[in-house]
């Protein structure tokens, strides 16, 4: 990502930053006695991927309690996963499947049914959200959050009853999607020390997937400072494996402006470390200017006090130098808030301050116009190819085609960087993001975008890195590799510019480094790394299915099937059965990458 040398063969790292990039004989001229030397066996090399919005600190605390769906392609798969859970989760914990998957992603095109659900776990309470449109709640966990024929219905939502009133199970946001959250915080939290081995097996999961940056967005029920001394102490003892740019979220309306206050008072954005700081305010500034992205319900109108809550709050945070980020989905909201920016702006200039909006996937070319006047940034997830279907049936394939419309903010010159919305909407696994965009296709293969507003694909990848670092306010130190920059990087399992457009989504990193220490490998890179914990508790998820589930693909005929499903037996590796994740016959030097990448030291 450095136009001046946009591709060598080899790198040298020390104390941490890049030291020098070039050919293998000017490289090797650097090297002493102490050199530690990788060989890379000519695989591509990238910068470490920034997710510039998802939630990985909360996400952190929860992983190790998680039943991922993400990357799951049968639906028979997932509630096979889910029946497995529900006999080794104890009470009395929930089984919980929070966010990540969509039912376009699964061979069958649908949702589970309340009926299955309750057939594979019929008494260990099972919570499963899809998105922020919908949750699924078993029997048992209808019992567990107390919900009966008296509960009231909740203020912009439904709890779904039955003819005799009793709630079925299902939970709809129409569209405020407190309820669902609402009742997931009432299921049991882990322990302090599992939370803690939770949010290393978390970072190490984004370090497989070549993640070494995230710009965490706060989110609901993640206080600040009192849901923050796990990440903290980990960043005090060094043990952190993803650099973490945190927002700062205000948890109650109407009192968002007595956060501000407050935290004004306890620090300042940049405060911290280069792995662990405080980077401004937001993605919720103030409660009355949220549009839930729930593309099933039609958009909704914020109230008429938007712009005088909005205003006493961008005020205050200008006045004091700090920059925001800002949730926004329609163009309506957008147009609203930046009257707002705009009023304050002829007061206390914020051009400089590096403030910006997340999402905007309706936003039209006239408020793209005012957001660069305002020097305003703009972070794009890729929620879309999550749940486009819901957008087209809504709108339309026509309103889809610049939904939202990255390839133009480019070209107008406004910074733009990409991320997930990890972990309760999309999946956090950034090659969905980056086949998204290269595609123009959602998880589920519907078309989206046509070719002349798709990106290609080292555009895609630059707005993952070197661009990314604008928003943290780290421009030529973070997601490039030249001279004097972070010494950060991914060894991707295959040719992220050479493969089929298809599998992309499936790339993994076979090593990656954060700071100048791996902090990932996989296969015979996997002795690098430093030794993980065992997943814990006992019962976790984790320990049994891992996180993102890669694609399987029939294997077919093959002399090496019986041997390589020896292996995985040994290794523990589970789900080979009649079927792996790619092709049967492999040079020696892939088939070690691929085999370890799997975890398979055997076959390796």
């Amino acid at each position: 990502m450095d136009p001046a040398r946009p591709n060598a063969t080899a790198i040298a790292l020390k104390d941490g930053l890049v030291m020098a990039v070039g050919s293998d004989a000017e490289i090797s001229q650097l090297a002493d006695k102490q050199t530690k030397i990788i060989d890379l066996e000519k695989r591509r090399v990238i910068p470490g991927l920034t997710d510039s919005h998802m939630h990985i600190i909360r996400g952190g605390l929860n992983y190790n309690m998680e039943l991922r769906w993400d990357g799951v392609r049968s639906l028979g798969q997932a509630l096979e996963m889910l029946k497995e859970q529900a006999k080794v989760t104890p009470p009395p914990q929930w089984v919980r499947v929070v966010g990540g998957w969509t039912e376009f992603q699964f061979e069958e095109k649908r949702m589970p049914t309340l009926a299955e659900i309750n057939a594979v776990a019929p008494d260990t309470p099972v919570f499963l959200l899809n998105l922020y449109n919908q949750a699924f709640l078993n029997r048992a966990a209808v019992r567990a959050a107390g919900y009966t024929r008296d509960t009231p219905q909740p203020a912009g939502a439904i709890i779904e009853r039955d003819k005799n009133g009793d709630p079925t199970g299902l939970l709809l946001a129409e569209p405020n999607a407190f309820v669902l959250y609402n009742t997931l915080s009432q299921a049991p939290k882990l322990s302090p020390e599992d939370q803690l081995n939770s949010t290393l097996h978390f970072m190490r999961e984004e370090n497989r997937l070549g993640i070494t940056s995230v710009g965490d967005a706060g989110g609901g029920f993640q206080n600040y400072p009192e849901d923050y001394g796990i990440i903290e102490k980990l960043a005090k003892d060094g043990q952190l494996t993803v650099r973490i740019a945190y927002n700062l979220f205000p948890q109650k309306a109407k009192q968002e402006l007595t956060d501000f206050q407050r935290w004004i008072k306890m620090g300042k954005p940049g405060d911290g470390t280069d792995m662990y700081k405080l980077n401004g305010a937001g993605e919720m500034l103030a409660f009355s200017a949220a549009d839930f992205e729930d593309f099933l319900m039609p958009r909704p109108d914020m109230p008429p006090n938007m712009e005088s809550d909005l205003e006493g709050i961008v005020r205050f945070l200008a006045g004091n130098g700090w920059p925001w980020r800002m949730h926004a989905t329609y163009d309506e909201t957008i147009s609203r808030s930046l009257d707002v920016f705009e009023k304050v702006n002829r007061d206390i200039p914020i051009d400089k301050l590096g403030w910006f909006f997340d999402h905007c996937e309706t936003v039209t070319p006239a408020n793209l116009e005012r957001i660069k006047k305002l020097g305003g940034g703009i972070a794009i997830q890729n929620r879309m190819s999550m749940q486009g279907e819901y957008f087209i049936r809504r709108y339309g394939h026509k309103a889809a085609a610049e939904t939202p419309p990255v390839k133009r903010m480019i070209e107008m010159g406004i910074p733009v960087t990409l991320g997930t919305d990890a972990t309760r909407v999309n999946s956090y696994n950034p090659w969905q993001c980056l086949y998204w965009l290269v595609s123009g296709r959602s998880i589920g293969g519907t078309p989206l975008y046509p070719e002349d507003r798709r990106l290609d694909r080292d555009t895609a990848l630059r707005h993952m890195t070197a661009a990314g670092a604008w928003f943290s306010r780290e421009t030529g130190k973070k997601g490039v590799l030249r001279s004097g920059a972070f010494a950060d990087l991914a060894v991707l399992d295959r040719d992220y510019f050479s493969v089929a457009e298809d599998q992309i989504q499936d790339i993994t990193s076979v090593l990656t480094v954060v700071a100048g220490k791996v902090v990932h490998g996989s296969g015979h890179y996997a002795p690098l790394a430093p030794p993980l914990p065992a997943p814990s508790p006992s019962w976790s998820p984790v320990k049994t299915f891992g996180g993102y589930q890669a694609r399987k693909v029939a294997l077919g005929a093959s002399p090496q099937y019986a041997a390589m499903c020896g292996c995985l037996e040994s290794c523990g590796i589970h789900g080979h059965d009649h079927a792996a994740v790619a092709r049967a016959e492999l040079p020696t030097s892939d088939a070690r990458g691929f085999w370890g990448a799997l975890g398979c030291s055997c076959w390796v």
